[in-house]
């Protein structure tokens, strides 16, 4: 469980990364349609920044998803980790929503403004699930010797 939570706080800084580019750059709305471009699953050149934005999105909610399931899963879980995995979960099918109404009302100032902030949180509450999973995997090595 901790490195599939290490690896969605990796791809999410990477989805973070790119959001960012896509935004600065003025492509939010390279890609017309959602959730996929014209042409569907292999977008042309011109969609290819966007397209890979989406595709990292849904590598990065499929990731923090399964993190939550495997924290609650696991019997050693303590609350913590819970509440912020939980969170994460929530708060990345509330990014991917929001990528949605983004886009469909052609990027509204107020939605492009709570996509970053919710984005933030997000962040954080994955950050915190990474090192809640690292140090639980610890303190439980150190009971066992």
């Amino acid at each position: 469980m901790k490195y599939i939570a290490l690896a969605s706080l990796v791809v999410l800084y990477s989805l973070m990364f790119i959001g960012g580019y896509v935004s600065a750059a003025g492509l939010g709305l390279s890609c017309p349609d959602w959730p996929l471009c014209p042409n569907g699953i292999m977008p042309d050149q011109e969609y290819l920044i966007e397209w890979t934005h989406r595709f990292i999105a849904a590598t990065t909610g499929v990731l923090i998803v399964s993190t939550a399931v495997g924290v609650w899963i696991n019997k050693q879980s303590d609350r913590k980790i819970k509440v912020t995995g939980t969170l994460a979960a929530i708060f990345v099918v509330t990014q991917v929503t929001l990528g949605a109404l983004v886009i469909d009302l052609k990027l509204h100032a107020v939605l492009v403004a709570i996509h970053l902030g919710i984005g933030i949180l997000l962040f954080a509450m994955t950050l915190l699930t990474v090192l809640f999973a690292f140090r639980l995997d610890k303190t439980t090595i150190q009971t066992r010797t």
